[in-house]
């Protein structure tokens, strides 16, 4: 832990900002990379937005928010990854995407330095493969929004070694989250449970059953959740949700995981949750 001074993040979405915020704020220095200026605009104004909330709430002061935006370096060339002590990859739920994404840290980073997925369900040891270092790389699921949410899902693939897991579950403490490690299955624990009854309160809607406004008050009241499962996949975005029910059915190969015809009908319509402006709700 001592080593690791510099975070690299790969993708700055909402995971990704979210990560490079924490990290910040933590007192690590950032590198947080995009493919393009605009994406890496937009996560910077949203990262000093979710910093003046902190203020707000009495959490930092005006002069903590000046330090963590100055720890934060962004840049479209991932060469500037090589400085990184750690990198923690962050786009697109694609395994496809992904691979390319290791395939490169692979050849750019020092060898010690430990590759780590924020993937929420594709399996680290098929990530772990394309690279030379399958010892070296891990699962880091953190939860959204990051710099709220306490838990990090901490997941081995086959190859990761102990050394590479404590290390990562100290950075994880670090950065003020609470590591939960579970080994490389499909959707790991919280997809695997969370997501079918995402999925279940979406078949509710798609038959009748009750309104989104009723299911989610339901599991609300009823159940004492924060939030109801059809504004929680909002939240996540349905294209995610999605992506997510495939990966399960394809690898537990069982029908109880297929994915909701509203929920593919949705996403094909563009309507995504809370990032596109409509979803189960308008916003």
């Amino acid at each position: 832990m001592a080593a690791i001074q510099t975070i690299g993040v790969v993708g700055s979405g909402t995971m990704g900002n979210g990560i490079a915020h924490v990290a910040a704020r933590s007192g690590f220095k950032v590198i947080l990379h995009d493919l393009g200026q605009r994406f890496l605009d937009q996560a910077l104004s949203t990262i000093a937005r979710n910093l003046d909330r902190e203020i707000a709430k009495g959490k930092i002061s005006g002069d903590d928010k000046k330090l963590t935006l100055s720890r934060i370096v962004s840049t479209q060339d991932s060469a500037t990854l090589a400085g990184a002590d750690f990198v923690i990859e962050a786009v697109t739920e694609d395994f496809e995407t992904k691979a390319k994404v290791f395939q490169r840290l692979d050849t750019i980073t020092r060898p010690d330095v430990i590759l780590a997925s924020n993937t929420s369900s594709i399996s680290i040891t098929k990530v772990a493969s394309k690279t030379t270092r399958p010892d070296k790389v891990i699962g880091m699921h953190f939860m959204n929004p990051v710099p709220v949410m306490e838990l990090v899902e901490i997941v081995r693939g086959l190859g990761t070694s102990d050394e590479t897991c404590q290390a990562t579950k100290e950075l994880a403490q670090s950065l003020g989250k609470t590591p939960v490690e579970v080994n490389d299955f499909p959707g790991f624990v919280s997809n695997r449970v969370l997501m079918p009854m995402i999925n279940e309160a979406i078949y509710c809607v798609m038959e009748g059953v009750g309104g989104a406004d009723a299911v989610d008050s339901v599991m609300k009241l009823g159940m004492n959740h924060p939030m109801g499962p059809l504004a929680l996949a909002d939240l996540i975005g349905l294209d995610v949700c999605l992506d997510i029910m495939e990966v399960l059915h394809t690898g537990l190969g069982d029908s109880k995981y297929w994915p909701c015809p509203l929920l593919r009908k949705m996403v094909d319509a563009g309507h995504l949750g809370r990032k596109s402006g409509q979803g189960f709700y308008k916003y």
